[in-house]
């Protein structure tokens, strides 16, 4: 759209005029800018320049000769005057004082006020008076002089108004005033000038049809400027649907009577078409930007189709596909830039009366493109038939008036005129005109490049394929042969994806070409052996195709030609037919040539390559079977010189001489210590395999594998294969569908189904032993020693090197992923590997290489024959866990031989070697109140609360979880880690019993210890701290291994009441005691506390049995009663329950603290030697624990 003129391109702007007082001219033209829609400013800067809006009549220049009565159909500049020239507001500024002032300066408003009024009177534009006033002085005109003001401009009071530009608020005001009244005014001009006009279009006021189309046009323009879209549409309609009954008019005319009053007949055609293009243009324009892309489809659909055959005369029919090309091109543009989207399936069956594509911007491309190349062909058939010369009468012929139209301009002194044209003349100023533009391949280009991008987008790539196929060929018209070569090549995957053999024919035609041009001889070649391969069958050949590129039609002449030609190009050979067209192409020792043809490679085709072993797995030194297979699909049977077959292992390396071509093989090529085998030809056919099956021998272990097999053809030309094997081999693509014997690679059936291009060999036998001892399960943190020991029997170890790996039994890694992410260190490994140790003798930094986590490498010191050597690897769990051990032992028998590896495992099982777990436990027959222990359900989970300052008892029991007896050192409560020492010191004291001589612990035994913890400080949360079991193994050279666990936080409490009961450890059968209850409030509350006694048949008792007490702050009450045993053995006391209203908690004490043995007669104790017994001795006394 950019040869369009910007008022064609862009919709109408209202256009007013502000004259006088040029200073506010910037500030009203920047706001009437900002307005929606906006309006353009037409500023003169004092009232002498008011002619330039008059409509006198211009000076007699660049008008037609009066002779010629016929006008156009629409002028040229019409669009471009009312947008620019022709306001529809003019506003008149004046400045208070000149109002108010002396009679002189009212008498010059009145003047200029006439002179405007002339002026807008001849074009019917209407006026605005505005009166500039400061802020201080706004009311120094009188109403008289307002009255008198309105008068002399004629117009309505609403239009004359006070500016003042020297307050904000004040500017603002005055600034959206202007601009409401300028808006409202505008629309008034448009829609009276369009009246104006429809009128005459409704009483046919109009000599001839050019003046219908004309007034169309005009009233749909006043109809954009206000905005009215759908008047606009109408009318454009109405004009294009005129336009083309003239057309079918003047065809009457030439029909009929043979000539036309108008202009000639190629140039009335060029002016038709320039007309409908402007009709069509807008009418496409209003319909997309208002979301109608169906019906501006359909319209340009009729607009092609009404158009399309006017052609015109041969000799300038370009000009006719010039104009349908920027058709397809402008509205491929207006698709692209409206915001509406439709999809095709939600279409009528009506509105599909052609392809989807029409809702894509890439169809118009292409066929822009398309029709742009039609116009090229034409320029050169014109250019060809009519002889052009230069005519210097051709460079004043300029655009005329009227759209469309062209005429010479006559300078005739001191002024021009317009001269018509002939048909000739103009047929010659266009070729001119065309041989001067640039070439229209860059035109066509970019239209096919933008189509290509579209179809992309579009995920359409096949329609993308063919549009870079014609761009490729218009580079290859132009010799741009490196851009031709580009877009040639990308297309190339696509056709041999596709299987288009005919397509693929033409464009490799290409490419060789291009490949010629540029002097490059591997592209050249590899071009022209993939185009000798390509599968022509004799029927394509027999049918002549048209436009196949330089290479031609596919048939199997041209390919036995392109063979011909290549060949002799890599062999050196001259073709006197061809080496004037070869443009530096040649293969020499300066320029020798080698190919590498891959998997994916197109160039299978020419040369395929498959190598089979016969045994999968051989013994080092044994020979073995290879059979070499080759095949071409080539046209003519193909002679290979020499043939290098390539293993992984260099020393397999062979090399197959063609006995026929010695001479011409490059036997420099050749390693001196490389194995020749001679053949008595090397010779190719097409389709048919070549078999070639040899020994070989590998003296080193492992896999042994053919990488590559080494075609040369010449002496300096190569290709370079890789080999494939038969069992895992793919079809040919272009191939797979043709009608042809295919044959198996090999011979053997069973080579062919399974055959591999690898085979492994094994390694010799080795004759050291590697033996893994194992002293049972590892236990988590001791420090497990596993013994390693080499024993050599046949081979000295040289070289010899230890691999230790430690991986889980399910194949993962020793670190769990989680920890694996939020840590690296050793800590959180499950096993670690510490060290290996070499014995006492040797120094191990000389022996270990390197130890890491789970893995370790050793070095092996020299073995010979007999000897033995031996080491420990040091493992630590921590973390119960099984694991696999892995050792590898890697040696060489003897110096420069291969090395022999030796692989052993064990599974050891990592397992906890103690359980310890603990309780904690209140004083004997002493409960105080937690009132934690009232709100907390017993399965709630949470912390246990122990009472502050009174002594609790701790017991930690430890079990022995494995298989072996343990030997426990001791037990002991420290600190936590985490914990600073100073809180512990400070919140509780812990004490053990009598620390006891080392035990044994057998499996499944338990031992237990007693602490006492007695919290000193009333806190919330007391650390116990950690267990410390120091153990080993029950055998001297093992070593200590502490194992640590920590004790669960405890929740301190302050109790209220403690109960204690007091009672004799037995009693004598009809001896009375004393059973006491004691009540203590520990608070400064007094404690309200119920008490009851139940009755007991052993026992005779007296004491208060039910009753209600208060026990003081800070003091104690104490329960008493007196017991007679009625019977001997173990008896329940009466039970005591007591229950405090304050808490609402009751006490009941267990059976075990409610039990007393009581003897049949009076029990004697014998006292310690030296001691005298008392009586005294055997007062009952309170047991704490």
């Amino acid at each position: 759209m950019e040869h369009y003129p910007e008022e064609l391109r862009t919709p109408p702007v209202t256009l007013v005029c502000i004259v006088g007082h040029q200073d506010l001219h910037a500030t009203i033209s920047t706001h009437l800018h900002s307005e929606q829609p906006p309006i353009n400013t037409l500023a003169l800067p004092d009232f002498s320049k008011i002619s330039v809006i008059d409509k006198s009549p211009k000076e007699k220049e660049n008008q037609l000769p009066s002779a010629y009565t016929s006008s156009g159909i629409l002028k040229r500049d019409w669009l471009l005057k009312h947008r620019t020239r022709v306001p529809a507001v003019v506003a008149a500024l004046f400045d208070a004082d000149q109002l108010s002032g002396d009679a002189a300066q009212w008498l010059q408003v009145c003047t200029d006020l006439e002179n405007l009024k002339t002026v807008a009177r001849g074009r019917n534009i209407k006026l605005v008076v505005v009166i500039v006033v400061r802020f201080n002085s706004k009311d120094s005109i009188t109403e008289e002089r307002m009255v008198a003001l309105r008068k002399r401009a004629e117009v309505d009071a609403k239009y004359v108004i006070t500016f003042i530009p020297d307050d904000t608020s004040e500017l603002n005001q005055s600034l959206n005033r202007l601009g409401n009244i300028f808006g409202e005014l505008a629309v008034t001009f448009y829609r009276d000038e369009g009246r104006r006009v429809k009128t005459r279009l409704e009483k046919k006021n109009y000599g001839s049809i050019e003046f219908n189309v004309r007034y169309c046009f005009k009233v749909a323009i006043y109809a954009e400027f206000r905005r009215d879209w759908a008047e606009a549409l109408r009318m454009y309609e109405d004009g294009y649907h005129a336009l083309r009954e003239y057309v079918l008019r003047i065809q009457f005319e030439l029909q009929m009577i043979g000539t036309s009053t108008r202009l000639p007949a190629i140039q009335r055609l060029v002016e038709i078409k320039m007309v409908a293009e402007l009709f069509h243009f807008k009418i496409s324009t209003l319909l997309l930007h208002g979301g109608k892309i169906v019906e501006a489809i359909k319209w340009f659909r009729q607009h092609n189709a009404s158009y399309k055959k006017l052609t015109g005369p041969t000799q300038v029919n370009f000009l006719h596909w010039e104009w349908l090309s920027r058709q397809f091109l402008v509205f491929a543009e207006l698709l692209e830039t409206t915001s509406a989207t439709i999809s095709s399936s939600a279409l009528t069956v009506a509105d599909r009366t052609s392809s989807d594509w029409e809702f894509h911007p890439a169809y118009y491309y292409q066929l822009a493109a398309q029709f742009l190349k039609e116009k090229k062909a034409c320029v050169e058939i014109s250019v060809s038939v009519t002889p052009i010369e230069a005519d210097e009468g051709c460079d004043s012929i300029v655009p005329s008036l009227y759209v469309g139209q062209f005429a010479r301009l006559l300078d005739l002194g001191e002024t021009s005129v317009m001269q018509l044209i002939t048909d000739e003349e103009y047929t010659l100023f266009a070729l001119i005109s065309e041989g001067k533009r640039l070439g229209d391949s860059t035109e066509i280009i970019a239209l096919l490049k933008k189509a290509n991008e579209a179809y992309d987008n579009f995920k359409s790539q096949r329609a993308a394929s063919f549009c870079r196929l014609l761009m490729a060929k218009e580079y290859f018209l132009t010799s741009d042969y490196t851009n031709s070569k580009h877009h040639f090549d990308k297309l190339t995957s696509l056709y041999r994806q596709e299987g288009w053999v005919t397509l693929l024919w033409e464009v490799l035609g290409y490419l060789r070409e291009c490949s010629r041009k540029l002097g490059s001889a591997q592209d050249f070649v590899s071009y022209s052996l993939e185009m000798a391969a390509l599968p022509i069958s004799p029927i394509s050949s027999r049918q002549e195709l048209k436009d196949c590129g330089p290479a031609g039609s596919p048939s199997l002449k041209h390919v036995e030609s392109i063979h011909k030609e290549v060949f002799a190009v890599v062999r050196e050979e001259t073709l006197n037919d061809e080496e004037e067209n070869m443009d530096g192409i040649k293969v020499n020792s300066d320029h020798p040539l080698h190919l590498e043809i891959d998997l994916v490679s197109p160039l299978r085709v020419v040369l395929l390559t498959s190598v089979a072993f016969h045994e999968q797995i051989v013994k080092p030194h044994a020979p073995t079977l290879i059979t070499l297979s080759l095949l071409s699909q080539l046209p003519s049977p193909v002679e290979i010189d020499q043939l290098e077959i390539q293993f992984n292992q260099s020393e397999c390396n062979f090399i197959i001489v063609n006995a026929q071509r010695r001479e011409s093989s490059s036997i420099s090529n050749i390693h001196p210590d490389r194995r020749v085998e001679t053949v008595p030809v090397i010779q190719l056919f097409t389709n048919k395999w070549l078999r070639l099956t040899y020994d070989i021998k590998s003296v080193n272990s492992g896999k042994l594998e053919c990488t590559y097999v080494i075609a040369r053809i010449g002496p300096h030309f190569s290709i370079c294969c890789g080999a494939e094997s038969p069992a895992n081999m793919n079809d040919l693509p272009l191939w797979k569908f043709e009608e042809r014997f295919e044959a198996s690679p090999t011979k053997d059936p069973a080579i062919a189904f399974s055959g591999m291009k690898v085979t492994q060999v094994e390694e010799p036998d080795p004759q050291v032993d590697l033996i893994l001892g194992s002293a049972g399960p590892a236990l988590v943190g001791e420090n497990f020693m596993l013994p390693v020991t080499l024993t050599s029997k046949g081979h000295s170890v040289e070289s010899g090197e230890l691999k230790i790996n430690l991986v889980d039994t399910k194949g993962v890694g020793l670190l769990s992923p989680r920890e694996a992410e939020h840590s690296s260190s050793s800590d959180n490994l499950f096993v670690e590997l510490l060290g290996v140790l070499c014995g006492p003798t040797q120094d191990n930094n000389d022996n270990i290489r390197k130890v890491q986590q789970s893995f370790g490498l050793v070095s092996v010191p020299f073995l010979n024959v007999g000897d033995s050597w031996s080491c420990n690897l040091e493992i630590q769990w921590h973390r119960p866990k099984p694991i696999m051990l892995y050792i590898s032992l890697g040696y060489s028998p003897s110096s420069g031989a291969p090395k022999v590896h030796i692989h052993k495992s064990l599974q050891i099982e990592g397992k906890t070697p103690v359980v310890i777990s603990h309780r904690l436990m209140l004083p004997f027959r002493r409960d105080p109140l937690l009132l934690s222990r009232l709100k907390r359900s017993p399965e709630s989970g949470q912390a246990v609360s122990l009472p502050v300052n009174e002594t609790s008892i701790l017991v930690v029991n430890a079990t022995n979880c494995t298989e072996v007896p343990l030997r426990l050192l001791s037990m002991s409560i420290s600190e936590d880690e985490v914990t600073p020492k100073s809180k512990t010191k400070t919140t509780c004291t812990i004490q053990s019993g009598i620390d006891s001589d080392p035990s044994l612990l057998v499996p499944g035994e338990e031992f237990k210890k007693v602490f006492t913890v007695k919290p000193e400080l009333n806190v919330s949360k007391l650390n116990l701290g950690c267990v410390c079991l120091r153990w080993r193994r029950d055998h001297e050279s093992s070593k200590e291994v502490v194992t640590k666990q920590s004790l669960p936080d405890v929740n301190l409490e302050f109790p209220p009441l403690i109960i204690t009961l007091e009672c004799p450890p037995h009693g004598v059968l009809g001896e009375p005691f004393t059973y006491f209850a004691r009540i203590q409030n520990q608070t400064k509350l007094l404690q309200e506390v119920k008490f009851s006694l139940s009755d007991s048949q052993s026992f005779v008792l007296s004491g208060p049995h039910n009753d209600t007490t208060f026990v003081l702050p800070l003091s104690e009450y104490i329960l008493s009663y007196k017991l007679v045993p009625l019977s001997s053995g173990s008896l329940q006391l009466p039970r005591v329950t007591i229950t405090s209203v304050r808490y609402s908690a009751g006490f009941q004490p267990t059976t075990a603290a409610s039990t007393i043995f009581i003897f049949p007669s009076k029990p004697q104790f014998q006292s310690e030697p030296g001691k005298k017994f008392s009586p005294a001795d055997q007062a009952p006394q309170q047991i704490p624990a």
